[in-house]
C-alpha cells in the first residue's frame, strides 16, 4: 500500500471505520450516466466506501419480538445518521487537509429516480444516485448474497454504507475472492410472506465478480411485519430488511457455516422466530432452530 492510502486507512481506523474499501473510478466504467459517480464529480479517480458494522445485540429486541427501538436507533436511524456520517466527515477532512477534494455521500436509493431537469446537454439530471450495495462489490468488500443484500466476510449481513468521491489517486483494494454465501434455494423458507422466489435466479455481474440471487418480491417486504421497515429516506426505495426474519435467519446460518470473522461466546438465536404470516397470525416456527 502507498504511504498516502496507508495513512488514510490508519486516519479511517482511528475515526472508527468498521470497513473501508477504495475502488478506482476504472471500475465503473460499465454503469451508466445517471447511476455513475464522475456523473456527480468529473474528475474523481476513487471512491472510498466507508462501513460501519450494525451491532448484533441492536437485532436482540426484534429476535425476541419484545422491543423494536434499539435495532431502529443503532442499527439504522443513528447509525447512518449520527456514527456513519462522523466517521465519514472525519476520512473527508483528512482528504482536504491534504488538498484533495472529498465529496462525502449518503445513502439515497436509487429507486428515487430524477428529481429535476439537466443543467447543459448530454448530462444526467439531478439526483445523480449510486448503488452503495454494488460500490462496496467494485471496493472489495465482500458480494452480493443470493437474498440480493451486501455481505461481507466480517459481519455478513450486518453493515451500512457511506460513500467519499475523491481526485485522490488511491491504491486500490483487490476485488473480494471470498464466497461467503453457499446460495442455497433452502434459503425460500426464510420469508413466511414467500417473496423469495428461487426458481427465478439470476446472475449479477459487478467489475468482473459473479453473484447468483434469487428474485425477491419487495412489494411483499412492504408488508412484512417480521421485522422490516420502509426506507426512511424515500418511499419508493427499497423496504429495510436488515431486521426481518429473512435476514437474521440468514445471519444465523452465515454465522453457524463458519462464514462471518466477528464471532460471539453465545449463538444468536436461542430460541424458534415468531412469524406473522399473510393472515396476520403469529406462529413460533418449529421446534428446531436453524
Amino acid at each position: 500500500m502507498d504511504k498516502f492510502t496507508e495513512q488514510l486507512a490508519d486516519q479511517a481506523r482511528t475515526a472508527r471505520c468498521d470497513l473501508f474499501g477504495i475502488a478506482p473510478i476504472e471500475r465503473f466504467a460499465a454503469l451508466a450516466p445517471e447511476r455513475h459517480p464522475a456523473s456527480i464529480f468529473p474528475e474523481v479517480k476513487s471512491v472510498i466506501v466507508v462501513g460501519k458494522r450494525i451491532p448484533r445485540g441492536s437485532l436482540r429486541g426484534v429476535e425476541e419480538g419484545t422491543q423494536f427501538g434499539t435495532y431502529n436507533m443503532y442499527g439504522y436511524v443513528w447509525l447512518e445518521n449520527r456514527f456513519l456520517s462522523t466517521t465519514s466527515i472525519k476520512i473527508a477532512e483528512f482528504l482536504e487537509d491534504n488538498r484533495w477534494e472529498a465529496i462525502p455521500l449518503i445513502n439515497l436509493p436509487p429507486e428515487i429516480g430524477p428529481l429535476g431537469v439537466a443543467v447543459r446537454p448530454g448530462q444526467p439530471a439531478p439526483n445523480v444516485l449510486l448503488d452503495f450495495d454494488d460500490a462496496a462489490v467494485r471496493a472489495g468488500l465482500g458480494e452480493i448474497g443470493y437474498l440480493r443484500t451486501f455481505i461481507s466476510p466480517e459481519f455478513g449481513t450486518r453493515q451500512r454504507f457511506f460513500l467519499i468521491l475523491t481526485d485522490a489517486p488511491l491504491e486500490a483494494t483487490p476485488i473480494s475472492g471470498a464466497n461467503i454465501c453457499d446460495r442455497s434455494k433452502e434459503f425460500k423458507k426464510y420469508c413466511p410472506l414467500g417473496a423469495i422466489d428461487t426458481e427465478r435466479e439470476e446472475t449479477l455481474e459487478i467489475a468482473g465478480k459473479k453473484m447468483k440471487v434469487a428474485t425477491i418480491d419487495y412489494g411483499k417486504c412492504a408488508t412484512c411485519k417480521n421485522g422490516a421497515v420502509p426506507n426512511r429516506r424515500h418511499p419508493s426505495g427499497k423496504p429495510d430488511r436488515l431486521a426481518a426474519v429473512c435476514m437474521r435467519t440468514y445471519m444465523v446460518h452465515l454465522e453457524k457455516q463458519g462464514k462471518v470473522k466477528n464471532t460471539f461466546v453465545n449463538a444468536f438465536r436461542k430460541r424458534p422466530p415468531w412469524e406473522i404470516r399473510h393472515d396476520r397470525t403469529i406462529v413460533e416456527e418449529g421446534s428446531e432452530i436453524e
